[in-house]
């Protein structure tokens, strides 16, 4: 009975967490802090997919913000050419995010370590550059408006409080495929890849195959995010997918940890409420994203909640061994007193 549901005990905390985000809406916040917590999510989904390309293969993308901007111009560019709206941009969104993940990660991934990071992070610059100087067709510099509104059963959804819902029910949505991943015979290939490529290789797994289908796994959840974010914002330009949002949202994945289902909830959050619990500015905010990175790497390697596991088990597991070595003791004496 334990082996069979063993897996889901990794699901279960984070559709927890998901579940008491639900009621946040409850508590009447303010629109400001709703929206946060929209753009929170947002950055969750895309996360998960990172998650699964970093946490569970080991490779760090730092042009992921690149594949949220193809689903996010996507989505424009539907709606405005042909008039698909919000459910059927979705899908549309994640497959030309995965697309283009094809597109950079055949050339990347002939690569490894820093040098694949610096060859990710030189094609969402040249993305940048081609969306700025896409003319009309991509709005240039300016960006493009999103006019077509979002509708749930024909009902337009043009509230925060509605949306807030879809994007948390997306956020679940991506726990729960991420968990699938990582419990599939599929995320134990790319962990055997994480932890001895040469190993994997000599057992017969294609490699390469593997990495980019990790990479293009990774980009649906981006293009996703994309869409998410376009509809939310309801104007997209290309400096919102240049070089800081990619280390942005490399910076929450490492803070929260790729490991855990709920690494991506805790960094998505612990990122995007900081500066405003600490009431900072933009330029006090880079500098403790940088020095709570330096904190994590140096102090949770693996991220903030499994080092928080680790020291709960430390503390807990050790004072239950005691116990259990007393019982043990008591039992032991009371044995020989019998005799």
């Amino acid at each position: 009975m334990n082996n069979t549901f063993s897996p889901f005990r990794a699901l279960i905390p984070a559709l927890v967490v998901i579940a008491l985000l639900a009621l946040v809406p409850a508590l009447g916040p303010s629109n400001r802090l709703l929206s946060l917590a929209i753009s929170a999510g947002i950055n969750v989904v895309a996360l998960y997919g990172l998650s699964v390309l970093f946490g569970q293969t080991g490779i760090l993308s730092m042009g992921h913000a690149a594949l949220v901007g193809v689903g996010a111009y996507a989505a424009a560019l539907l709606a405005r050419d042909t008039g698909f709206g919000f459910w059927l941009a979705l899908p549309l969104g994640g497959v030309f995010a995965g697309i283009a993940a094809v597109v950079i990660g055949v050339p990347s991934l002939r690569v490894s370590g820093h040098h694949f990071v610096i060859m990710t992070f030189a094609f969402g610059q040249l993305l940048t550059i081609v969306l700025t100087n896409g003319g009309d067709y991509t709005g240039a510099a300016t960006g493009l408006d999103l006019q077509l509104p979002v509708s749930f059963f024909g009902t337009p959804v043009d509230d925060l409080m509605p949306y807030y819902y879809i994007v948390l029910a997306f956020v679940a949505l991506s726990a729960v495929a991420s968990w699938a991943i990582i419990n599939s015979p599929y995320g134990r290939t790319l962990r055997a890849i994480r932890e001895n490529e040469k190993l994997a290789a000599s057992l017969g797994i294609n490699i390469g195959r593997h990495k980019i289908g990790a990479f293009v796994v990774s980009g649906v959840f981006a293009g996703v995010s994309g869409v998410l974010l376009a509809y939310f914002l309801r104007h997209i330009s290309p400096s919102q997918f240049a070089s800081f949002p990619s280390i942005y949202l490399a910076l929450m994945v490492m803070i929260g940890g790729a490991r855990l289902l709920l690494g991506p909830l805790a960094g998505g959050i612990l990122v995007s409420f900081l500066p405003e619990v600490l009431n900072l500015d933009p330029v006090e905010s880079r500098i403790l994203y940088g020095v709570c990175l330096i904190a994590v790497i140096l102090l949770l390697p693996n991220g903030l909640i499994a080092g928080l596991l680790e020291g709960w088990q430390k503390l807990f597991g050790n004072a239950a061994q005691k116990r259990a070595g007393n019982a043990s003791a008591d039992a032991k004496h009371a044995a020989e007193a019998g005799r």
